[in-house]
């Protein structure tokens, strides 16, 4: 069965597979894979700072991003009216420049994260818990 559906994608063995064209470099280098975020939100609350048991301090945080407009006009001219027209992401931040910078900010401030989409889990006394977040490379105050 396997090597049915591989000999249909053109990868079984006996069966010719394309051959990049000449100069044809993207042909030649598999897609490779991203997971860049960049996000332009206020800060809802003040950061949290908190030592986890390891003795790593974390630094979280929620950040309010409206959506595009096509998404906002969209809830505006007769989309369901429980269309969000914000979300609220959860933030964490490892690495101690962005901790600092994290400290001297206040709620309602407009930041400009970038960072990468980490899902995080951990046990609790009830079992396992997870949670997806952006974790924070670097942060810029914008006003």
């Amino acid at each position: 069965m396997a090597k049915a559906l591989a000999e249909r994608r053109g990868t079984g063995r006996g069966r010719a597979t394309r051959r990049p064209a000449e100069g044809d470099e993207a042909a030649a280098d598999p897609p490779g894979h991203v997971n860049e975020v960049r996000l332009v939100g206020r800060l809802a609350v003040e950061p949290v700072q908190k030592d986890l048991p390891s003795g790593d301090p974390l630094v979280s945080f929620r950040l309010v991003v409206e959506r595009d407009a096509r998404s906002r006009r969209s809830a505006a001219n007769g989309g369901s009216s429980r269309s969000p027209t914000v979300d609220t992401l959860d933030c964490s931040a490892w690495r101690r420049d962005v901790q600092r910078t994290m400290a001297r900010v206040e709620a309602g401030e407009v930041l400009e994260v970038t960072g990468a989409l980490r899902r995080r889990f951990w046990r609790t006394g009830s079992g396992a818990a997870g949670r997806s977040e952006v974790e924070v490379l670097r942060v810029r105050r914008l006003g």
